[in-house]
């Protein structure tokens, strides 16, 4: 496998500091027409060669993991769910999403929402870590547990924890000058991009419960968590919405002739946080909702099962 990755490792490298990687930002976007706008995707280097080696190291794991273990192979549910997941990255990294980010406040509010509340759920669905230690050497093995039963994790991933940094990394981008210095240099976008996703993957790590994490939320507790997550998303996109002025200098530079004006632009996208926002935390409780029916369900069928039994096994002495 080294020799396979190093040099994939090195090709992403050089494309990495490519010339094309400047291509998402620094350019105007034409003025949208259907459906030429559907053919305004853009070739971000970065985005693309990470997604496609994440996506063949899963499905490299899988098939490994299937090979060794035929009576347990890994859930095609899961591996469609992880793949997907990628997929959505790419729609927000590479996409006409990508195209016109910079120009829209609204279309650059539907990026972060589909890394944040798409893309996270879908990677995580895929349960990365636990396919990891099952295709992982035993003394690797050993050491990745080691890692998730650090200190560092276990802090970071602590539910609490994981709840305000998502809520503080939405609200300190979206409030600070940091938001639109990284609409103007390309390094900063790709941290801030970089941040919404490990904050989203921390905040649905322990709802999603199907990884080994330091801790285990009982349903009524992830729904709870979910629950909360609700009104400070709403806060924050009707602060965005009624905003009086421009928050970003940036999209009252860029010149165009089209589309709503910045201010209703900028309305838009608070629209979108909080409209999106709000069901994409409604689907997630009632996914908890529907896994905690199941469980209970397993639990009764266990329970009469085991009556069944001692039934059974009571007639058989009396006779």
């Amino acid at each position: 496998m080294t020799r396979v990755l190093r040099p994939a490792l090195a090709g992403a490298l050089l494309l990495s500091i490519a010339p094309g990687l400047v291509l998402a930002h620094g350019a105007e976007a034409p003025a949208p027409s259907f459906p030429s706008v559907l053919l305004a995707w853009r070739f971000e280097p970065l985005p693309i060669v990470g997604v496609l080696l994440a996506g063949w190291a899963y499905l490299w794991a899988t098939r490994r993991v299937s090979r060794r273990h035929p009576g347990n192979r890994p859930s095609r549910l899961r591996t469609i769910a992880f793949l997907a997941g990628l997929g959505a990255i790419l729609l927000a990294l590479v996409s006409p999403i990508e195209a016109y980010e910079g120009v829209l406040f609204s279309v650059h509010m539907v990026q972060h929402m589909l890394l944040e509340l798409v893309a996270a759920p879908l990677l995580l669905l895929g349960a990365p870590i636990t396919l990891t230690l099952r295709v992982a050497s035993p003394s690797v093995r050993r050491t990745l547990l080691r890692v998730l039963r650090s200190r560092v994790v276990h802090a970071i991933s602590f539910p609490l924890v994981a709840w305000v940094l998502f809520a503080a990394v939405n609200w300190g981008w979206h409030f600070s000058f940091l938001y639109n210095e990284a609409l103007e240099n390309v390094a900063l976008h790709y941290v801030q991009h970089a941040t919404f996703l490990v904050a989203a993957l921390l905040f649905w790590w322990p709802v999603i419960g199907l990884d080994p994490s330091p801790w285990r939320m009982p349903y009524p507790v992830r729904l709870f968590y979910l629950f909360l997550a609700m009104p400070q998303n709403s806060f924050l996109g009707v602060a965005l919405m009624s905003a009086p002025a421009i928050l970003y200098p940036h999209y009252l530079t860029n010149l165009r002739t089209w589309g709503p004006s910045p201010i209703d632009d900028q309305t838009i996208g608070g629209i979108i946080m909080w409209v999106f926002g709000d069901i994409a935390f409604l689907i997630g409780m009632g996914l908890v909702v529907a896994a905690w029916v199941r469980l209970e369900d397993r639990r009764t069928a266990r329970l009469d099962a085991r009556l069944d039994a001692q039934r059974s096994s009571q007639g058989g002495d009396a006779r």
